[in-house]
């Protein structure tokens, strides 16, 4: 003979698998922030790669009086279309026409004062509106290598060395792993992968709990044989199946983008492994639960089925709030930040993916921060139930 609570969950989940429509609202839901996640970090790559697929297109003005500078141009594979003289509103024009990056004026002096060593006067024009910050600065970088260029070549032809005007020499060594600053830079958006446990399950919850009581369907459960406690499991587990369903999805889903992507090509990485995704996965199942055991003891304080869901829409907010003020006050990774839900969850996977040796704790006390609540809040589920005034809805 199986079990009463078995029995309860294996109803509400078929009555729950057989509603096609939730099901795939909460699919798309599920499937549309990592697929969102992967559109942009793409897009991302493929700005930093412009530059290298398309090259660089840059007008020059006056190329003749800097053969020089031209040379230096080419051998850094930008494309020199030499330009007659233009006024400023047709270097307007060819700026706004996204045919060139940039657009470089060499005064018609500029051979004078090079001659005399006089500063020459070059204008590099471009439209900040444009999409070509990265393109413009290698155009810069060219310049001011040139300038320096120049500037070393005098000093040595006056007998001085260029040290003399450069006391410092800085040299700048990062230690820290594209791994650990990848995790850095895209852990901010690692918390909404968890948000699915409080979705998912939410529409069960409220559905077998105010639904149930305003279709009058659950005075014909509760004169069934089976304790208060078995029909709340029940439910509960139902629920919560569903949410570690989701939950699962997404972040698979996630690490499959995530680990198919170039991210090399923005100085990113993702190491997480299998093994630490289905570790992250069991230590999110309590995390499942806790949402579904918060949603149901709620639910049943709710006087309709319109008002649990009102009361829920603010709830399922609630465990955002952690996350994002440690992400606001920038706090370090701290012990105390695996005893809370949600947060554990976050910390937990950004640290496996800066590729850390976090040890056994940090599994521990994510998976018993969510555990005791939720079963607090089966418990006190248990007990509303028990009362007359909840299953009369007065």
């Amino acid at each position: 003979m199986k079990a009463k609570w078995r029995i309860v969950f294996l109803k509400e989940f078929r009555e729950t698998m057989r509603d096609k429509r939730s099901l795939g609202l909460l699919l798309l839901f599920t499937l549309m922030y990592p697929v969102m996640l992967g559109v942009i970090l793409n897009q991302q790559i493929k700005r930093a790669t412009k530059p290298e697929r398309e090259g660089i297109e840059l007008a020059v003005i006056g190329a003749a009086q800097a053969p020089n500078l031209m040379v230096q141009l080419k051998q850094k594979n930008i494309s020199v279309e030499q330009k007659g003289p233009m006024d400023e509103d047709a270097i307007t024009q060819l700026l706004r026409s996204r045919k060139v990056v940039a657009v470089l004026r060499i005064s018609d002096k500029f051979a004078e004062n090079y001659q005399a060593m006089r500063p020459a006067r070059v204008e590099l024009w471009f439209d900040s509106a444009a999409d070509n910050g990265a393109r413009q600065r290698d155009i810069e970088e060219v310049l001011h290598a040139y300038n320096s260029s120049i500037a070393s070549a005098r000093l040595l032809a006056h007998g001085v060395s260029p040290a003399t005007v450069a006391p410092l020499q800085l040299q700048r060594y990062d230690t820290g792993t594209t791994a650990a600053r990848s995790a850095g830079l895209i852990g901010s958006i690692l918390g909404f992968l968890f948000f699915p446990a409080f979705i998912c399950g939410l529409s069960a919850a409220v559905d077998s709990t105010a639904g149930e009581r305003e279709r009058r369907s659950l005075e014909v459960l509760m004169s069934q044989p089976a304790r208060t406690w078995e029909l709340v499991t029940g439910k509960w587990l139902a629920a919560g199946a569903l949410a570690v369903i989701g939950i699962t999805l997404e972040l698979f889903l996630a690490h499959a983008i995530l680990s198919w992507l170039p991210l090399e090509e923005i100085g990113m990485s993702w190491r997480v492994t299998t093994f630490d995704l289905v570790m992250v996965c069991l230590a999110s199942v309590p995390l499942s639960l806790f949402a579904s055991a918060v949603q149901i003891a709620v639910a049943m304080n709710a006087k309709s089925f319109k008002e649990a869901q009102s009361m829920l829409s603010f709830v399922v907010m609630l465990p955002m709030i952690p996350g994002i003020a440690v992400s606001m006050l920038e706090l370090k990774t701290a012990l105390w930040m695996y005893a809370v839900p949600m947060l554990s969850n976050q910390t937990l996977l950004r640290e496996i993916a800066k590729g850390e040796a976090i040890g056994a704790l940090p599994f521990v006390l994510t998976f018993f921060s969510a555990m005791l609540p939720a079963l607090a809040a089966v418990a006190f589920a248990t007990w509303r139930m028990k009362s007359e005034r909840y299953v009369l809805a007065v």
